[in-house]
């Protein structure tokens, strides 16, 4: 997944149904002598909506806690979509533009306070380590390189085959992915991690070796490739936001026909369009196991 130089502005065009991070707050300077749990958080996506629902399918969002020994504060980190998980992995087609438009980007949430119920409820809220004041300070700077330089959500994860040791084309880069990078950081600073398991969500395409077709202005603009381009159109206008029931059934069957029988799909990421040769199982959601981290470091001891 590319790095950026910078963060551009959003589209006012992109509007999200929820506010995101609507209580956020600046990172705080801890104190270095300060001792500072670190929990895992997980829950199912939409939870607060939908309780356990998304739960029974293994769909979990990932985030972080803090609690500082010095003060009793209690912090969340998480990382996800500006404008929800729809706008991050379709893109719209806006009338009068030849381009699809997309409202993908993805940022870092931090806020005081951790949701012990929501947390607790359908998902995971567990002790798996401990750090010092000093730790947390440089990993907050990290998080803001971070947040400055991967500024795009990607749903999908593209490998060629289910086995374990196949091939992966492109990687995801959501929620967990964010949590996986910062255990790693807290790690490499000199966290030791609790020895429990840890699993995490992926939604992963199956895919033959993918075809590089170009980005937006070689393919969507003035010397584009129009034959290419109607087809890329083509292939997102199923999945078009609010939808009545009777469209949706007859997007769902284009999708199928498109996915499944002629063995296509078009994939955007790092702002350039990919062709994937589809293959069976074609799409699969799988809670695997992810072990905590091991750093490189000498461990800090509380």
């Amino acid at each position: 997944h590319r790095r950026f130089d910078y963060r551009p502005k959003t589209d006012p065009y992109c509007q999200a149904r929820y506010t995101f991070c609507p209580t956020g707050s600046a990172i705080p300077v801890m104190k270095e002598e300060d001792v500072i749990e670190v929990y895992r958080l997980q829950a199912p996506v939409w939870e607060f909506k939908y309780g356990d629902l998304l739960g029974h399918l293994k769909i979990m969002h990932d985030a972080v806690g803090f609690k500082s020994s010095l003060t009793g504060r209690n912090y969340t980190m998480e990382w996800y979509e500006l404008f929800q998980l729809g706008n991050c992995t379709f893109p719209h087609l806006r009338p009068g533009m030849d381009a699809p438009f997309w409202c993908n980007q993805g940022a870092a949430c931090f806020y005081e306070g951790i949701d012990d119920a929501h947390w607790k409820a359908n998902g995971t809220l567990v002790l798996v380590t401990t750090i010092s004041g000093a730790m947390f300070n440089d990993m907050a700077q990290w998080v803001k390189y971070d947040n400055e330089t991967g500024i795009y959500y990607e749903t999908w994860t593209v490998q060629a085959s289910p086995d374990k040791k196949s091939t992966v084309w492109f990687d995801a880069y959501e929620c967990s992915k964010f949590i996986l990078r910062t255990y790693q950081k807290l790690a490499d600073l000199g966290a030791v991690f609790k020895k429990i398991q840890t699993n995490y969500t992926s939604i992963i395409l199956f895919s033959g070796e993918p075809v590089y077709l170009g980005n937006e202005t070689s393919i969507f603009g003035p010397q584009g490739n129009k034959t290419l381009a109607a087809a890329i159109r083509d292939f997102y206008s199923p999945f078009k936001p609010h939808q009545s029931v009777r469209e949706f059934f007859v997007d769902i069957f284009k999708i199928i026909d498109h996915v499944v029988l002629n063995h296509q799909f078009y994939l955007f990421y790092n702002l350039e369009y990919w062709f994937l040769p589809m293959k069976s199982p074609y799409l699969k959601i799988i809670y695997e196991e992810i072990p905590l981290p091991v750093g490189s470091k000498a461990s800090f001891g509380v």
